[in-house]
């Protein structure tokens, strides 16, 4: 097998990984039979791109695939023990190793990271990790994002790029770290990548609080974010009238393929509010509101509301009926079923209810939905406010919803690191292992990205590449990308003889020769 092995070669070489990987993890004597650790990082993260194995099957993946032929690495020398030592050393270099090459990735691919798009996630893992090391990313039980409260977690935070959502930093988090304190830190990261340039940092609700905000403003760092209810609180957002705002220009990419009637739409209104410290000298920060409203977000909050609400009537009617039967024989069942309905459907604000005993003895119920509540909610649907502290001479509240929208490209990412760069759930060794192990995906991640980007920029201004999916012109993505390259096969060369790679079919070929990878040239 060769897959996107000459791709990822190719790109890991312009990012310097395996020498950045080499000069921040020495090691003290290398024979001439084994392998640096940079060499194994690098396989690693090959792994990670083309058929993701837990660590004890690498040497299989790297005997079924072309690993010696095109990276120099023999399959017996990527032993679970083996890689288990580079992961080890790759512990204690994090923070330079991230800084490198997302320094790296920005000057050989000509990134613009004036704009930056941050968000966390959590990953869980198998295991008790009673011993954890102190210094690296705890396990810890948290919130997860994908539901196990049973399991730990370690929590990642990944910063992409407003040009083509490449995440040029990361870093792992305790398992119970809070999203907001994390915000400060991260922005220093990314001010230092950015350069003498001025940041952007557009985030979720969480990059929201008094320290961050100020902390940015003191450091020139311009922001964008949604306002949680504790800052803009939803009386505020039900009393916003659509005919104040001005429609905006701009078709969310889900709706790129619908009629004009049939795609969503936007519009938008500014004004300015101001957000007082925790202490009387903390200065007042002045910052803009952008009210929004989503015809998309109305229409699913209107249609989640009648499903939760026609759920409730059913079983309260339910309950109706069965008043008096043994399962509901007096006041006190009732109330607690009432009570279970109204909390589990979430219909506790419209819901109204008295309930009673007649003249036998038998429990009666009588019930109704607040339509005066019911309206006051509704008058919210599809408004949500945006702040920042970007001047109206840079962007108007147009601009500020176009330059938000990219934050789906983080979500999109996140994607890939839980979907095929398969990191969720995890089982690793230590803690330290698996703050190297994230490292080695979200490495991974960077070159799926870059690779997806490279091919866009190649085919411009088209969008969509002839026979990408299914034999049908698509818009490239990083998962078609290598599912497209992942047949290709090369026959091993004996004595003098080379390396041959039969002839690719002609997709496989195309996209080599937009990523300009020449599949036998040696890394």
């Amino acid at each position: 097998m060769l897959g996107a092995l000459p791709v990822v070669a190719d790109f890991s070489r312009r990012l310097r990984l395996r020498e950045i990987v080499d000069a921040s993890c020495p090691m003290r004597e290398v024979s001439t039979v084994e392998v640096t650790h940079g060499q194994v990082i690098e396989a690693l993260v090959a792994n990670r791109l083309t058929s993701p194995a837990p660590l004890l099957h690498v040497r299989d993946w790297a005997t079924a695939w072309a690993v010696p032929e095109v990276f120099g690495v023999p399959a017996d020398a990527l032993n679970d023990d083996r890689v288990g030592r580079a992961l080890d050393a790759l512990a204690d270099h994090l923070d330079h190793l991230v800084g490198s090459v997302g320094a790296a990735a920005i000057d050989a691919f000509g990134l613009d990271v004036t704009r930056m798009h941050w968000d966390m996630t959590s990953i869980s893992l198998h295991g008790t990790y009673a011993e954890a090391e102190e210094g690296l990313p705890l396990p810890r039980f948290g919130h997860p994002k994908d539901r196990r409260p049973d399991l730990k977690q370690i929590q990642t935070g990944i910063a992409v790029s407003g040009d083509g959502g490449v995440p040029v930093f990361h870093q792992a988090f305790d398992g119970g770290a809070g999203e907001v304190s994390q915000v400060i830190p991260a922005m220093q990261a990314l001010q230092a990548l950015a350069g003498p340039a001025r940041l952007l940092m557009i985030g979720d609700s969480k990059l929201i609080s008094y320290p961050n905000l100020a902390a940015m403003d003191r450091a020139g760092v311009t922001f964008i974010a949604p306002a949680s209810k504790q800052y803009v609180p939803a009386e505020v957002l039900a009393a916003q009238q659509l005919s104040d705002t001005v429609e905006v220009d701009y078709v969310a990419a889900r709706d790129a393929g619908k009629g004009p009637d049939q795609r969503g739409r936007w519009h938008v209104r500014d004004d300015v509010m101001t957000l007082p410290g925790p202490r009387k000298r903390d200065p007042v920060l002045t910052l803009r509101r952008v009210f929004v409203h989503s015809s998309a977000r109305a229409q699913a909050a209107a249609t989640a509301r009648a499903k939760k609400l026609d759920r409730a009537r059913d079983d309260l009617d339910r309950l109706t009926r069965g008043l008096g039967s043994r399962h509901y024989p007096d006041q006190a069942a009732v109330t607690a079923r009432v009570q279970a309905i109204a909390r589990d459907r979430r219909v506790g604000a419209y819901l109204r209810i008295h309930i009673s005993t007649d003249e036998h003895g038998k429990p009666t119920l009588t019930w109704t939905f607040d339509q005066t509540a019911i309206d006051a909610d509704a008058a919210g649907d599809g408004w949500y406010a945006l702040l920042s502290n970007l001047d109206p001479t840079e962007a108007d509240a147009a601009e500020i919803l176009r330059r938000y929208k990219g934050q789906e490209a983080v979500e999109r990412r996140y994607q890939a690191f839980k979907g095929p760069l398969a990191v969720a759930p995890l089982f690793v060794k230590n803690n330290r292992r698996i703050a190297a192990m994230i490292t080695v995906i979200c490495l991974a991640l960077l070159i799926f990205c870059l690779v997806e980007r490279a091919v866009r920029r190649a085919i411009a201004p088209a969008e969509k590449l002839d026979g990408l999916y299914a034999g049908r012109p698509a818009k490239p993505t990083s998962r078609l990308i290598f599912e497209a390259l992942q047949h290709l096969r090369i026959i091993p060369g004996h004595g003098n003889n080379p390396h041959v790679i039969p002839q690719p079919p002609p997709l496989p070929a195309q996209l080599l020769n937009l990523l300009n990878v020449d599949p036998l040239q040696p890394t």
